[in-house]
């Protein structure tokens, strides 16, 4: 069974349960500053399962690429990815457990023919007044029992460390407001049945949740039904379901093939690794050869997002996995400029992609852009190495603080500078690097906590209230520099709202403040914001804007902002025959813009040809 079959009948299964599929949404998050990368299916979805109206429904379906930058050290086992599809699909105050997992278990028993005696599950403890997920168990005994299967050992218990899902972990990491709930997870088994608690990954006693090798999470239901207050949890107004199943994995289990890069998705690009490097995938050259074809795959995607290498944000990680990939293949072959190389990997993974998402996927088309920007990236990286081997060549002794600076400031890897001073039968003390290392993800990890704070995704007022901002400003820069001006992306925190907009040429100070006096103009007249769920070409037909991409499906939300006025016969309010802002939006918005108060544009930025930014202040 291929991939794109897998795709298929995922889709194609909870269509026949009344579920419509939503599009794959874009790697790059729009309007959602708690991240960098989309990195599941839900993420997008967070408004919605916080009780916003989708207008697709209350049943969804949808296969979604995905990318977690945290997983970059995890890469080198037989699981992991940094890019990766995930098979979701949610219930929205709809459906529950009683659904939800008898619904999987078919479609892996049934549409994908995986043998029941292969999985095992997980289930919630408890926690503090959050009972043990006693429901959950007793559907699982059932299903199990349906299939004349063993029940010894098939169900296990963790606690929030395992089966409990939220956006900021465990219980106590999450901030007041925030949802979550138990999930119970479903593993395969690639071992023998019945040599059952014995891994022959390694020689100890196992269960589902180590990571031994001998046991693959495939897919993990969420039962989003609490919300955090001060004193402990309440139930949500709607209890939802959030399923997500990653398809490399699912792929692995009809395969069954125990490491994801020996699958069709990935063991075509590793086999090429093997030709180019002259080496064989085995125990000492799995771990770079996983780490090129994960890390280019990823790159490959990002790129075709419209990322580019940077020392910022999403350009970063970006930079840090072409970078990370030449080192690995340095490692297999001594080569520091495998351009010619990478170029080889790279076609054979568009190859791979196309066969799995054609519609999304052009592998001459796509290959051009991605060469591209791989061969200034690597071109850079190459004199970032000419010179780190320049002051190595020079000195006689460095430090472990020296080389994490040489690595900081240049680029230039650590296991270079380690291999290089060893020459000179120099070591470096790896201890001091470390140490210098961990405080720079210290730093990272407050930087993102930090991101995590505002967003859309919290639904807090001061981001509803930037979101409603960012409607008067799109129709007020269209009333100042014309129709032709669109939106090409936005960003909305508790501190500011950025906007992203097509024009030619900067902002003159007197059209960015006839901009700022419409906008509050707006505000002042306190208009009516009220949506509507209706088919996207009626929304195009009475003249909505907004992002037309990829992610409008049939159904679509448009938000209007309007007058509203005593009748003259004193019967009641009535509108202003046209509509100041008519806009597709999945929403959360205030009910009437006066509660904005005041809108002040802080600075405008170009980004790229006939690209603007403005950065503003609500409240």
């Amino acid at each position: 069974m291929t991939a794109q079959e897998i795709i298929k009948k995922y889709i194609k299964f909870f269509e026949e349960r009344g579920h419509k599929q939503i599009a794959n949404s874009s790697l790059i998050p729009e309007n959602d500053p708690t991240t960098l990368f989309t990195s599941s299916g839900m993420q997008p979805l967070v408004p919605y399962l916080l009780g916003e109206v989708h207008p697709q429904g209350t049943r969804l379906v949808n296969s979604q690429d995905s990318f977690r930058s945290q997983d970059i050290e995890e890469i080198g086992d037989n699981r992991h990815q940094t890019f990766f599809r995930m098979m979701g699909n949610w219930s929205l105050g709809d459906y529950f457990k009683k659904e939800q997992l008898p619904w999987f278990f078919e479609f892996l028993t049934n549409e994908l023919e995986i043998d029941p005696n292969k999985l095992y599950v997980s289930c919630f403890k408890g926690f503090n007044n959050i009972p043990k997920d006693t429901e959950s168990e007793e559907v699982w005994k059932e299903l199990f029992k349906s299939k004349n299967v063993n029940l010894t050992d098939r169900i296990s218990f963790y606690g929030v460390d395992k089966n409990w899902w939220s956006r900021s972990g465990v219980p106590d990491n999450m901030p007041v407001g925030e949802p979550g709930g138990p999930d119970s997870e479903v593993f395969y088994d690639f071992n023998d049945p019945k040599i059952h608690g014995k891994s022959e990954f390694k020689n100890q006693k196992c269960h589902i949740n180590c990571d031994c090798g001998r046991y693959m999470e495939i897919g993990n239901s969420v039962f989003m039904q609490y919300k955090k207050l001060q004193s402990g949890f309440a139930d949500l107004p709607q209890k939802n379901v959030d399923f997500g199943g990653g398809l490399e994995r699912l792929l692995a289990a009809t395969e069954n093939e125990q490491d994801v890069f020996k699958t069709s998705l990935y063991f075509p690009a590793i086999k090429k690794i093997e030709v180019l490097s002259g080496k064989k995938y085995e125990d000492e050259n799995k771990l770079a050869m996983r780490v090129i074809a994960d890390h280019l795959k990823a790159s490959v995607f990002i790129i075709l997002a419209g990322v580019r290498p940077s020392n910022k944000e999403q350009g970063y990680v970006l930079r840090r996995l072409l970078r990370r990939s030449v080192v690995k293949y340095h490692e297999l072959t001594q080569n520091f400029t495998p351009i010619n190389e990478f170029k080889e990997i790279i076609k054979k993974l568009l190859v791979i992609e196309e066969a799995v998402d054609p519609q999304k996927i052009n592998k001459n088309r796509d290959f051009e852009v991605v060469l591209s920007v791989l061969t200034d990236e690597l071109t850079r990286f190459g004199k970032s190495l000419d010179r780190g081997l320049k002051i190595i060549e020079k000195v006689e002794k460095l430090t472990g603080k020296e080389a994490f600076d040489l690595y900081q400031s240049s680029g230039f890897p650590v296991e270079i500078t380690i291999e290089l001073m060893s020459k000179k039968n120099q070591n470096i003390n790896i201890d001091e690097f470390k140490k210098e290392f961990e405080k720079h993800k210290e730093l990272s990890r407050t930087a993102s906590s930090g991101m995590f704070k505002g967003g859309l995704a919290n639904s807090g007022e001061q981001t509803v209230m930037g979101h409603t901002a960012t409607h008067l400003l799109h129709r007020a820069l269209k009333d100042v520099l014309g129709e032709k001006v669109s939106q090409a992306g936005s960003n909305i925190t508790n501190e500011r709202v950025r906007f992203d907009f097509t024009y030619d040429d900067k902002l003159t100070d007197e059209e960015l403040k006839k901009i700022e006096k419409i906008v509050n103009g707006k505000i002042r007249e306190n208009l009516k914001v009220s949506f509507e769920i209706m088919p996207l070409a009626k929304a195009k037909e009475m003249g909505a804007i907004g992002l037309f991409n990829e992610k409008y499906q049939d159904e679509v939300k448009v938000y209007t902002m309007e007058e509203e006025r005593p009748s003259p016969d004193g019967s009641g309010l009535h509108r202003k025959q046209e509509a100041y802002s008519v806009e597709i939006c999945g929403g959360p918005h205030v009910d009437f813009t006066g509660k904005l108060k005041r809108f002040r544009i802080i600075k405008q930025e170009n980004i790229g040809h006939g690209l603007k930014r403005i950065y503003a202040k609500v409240g």
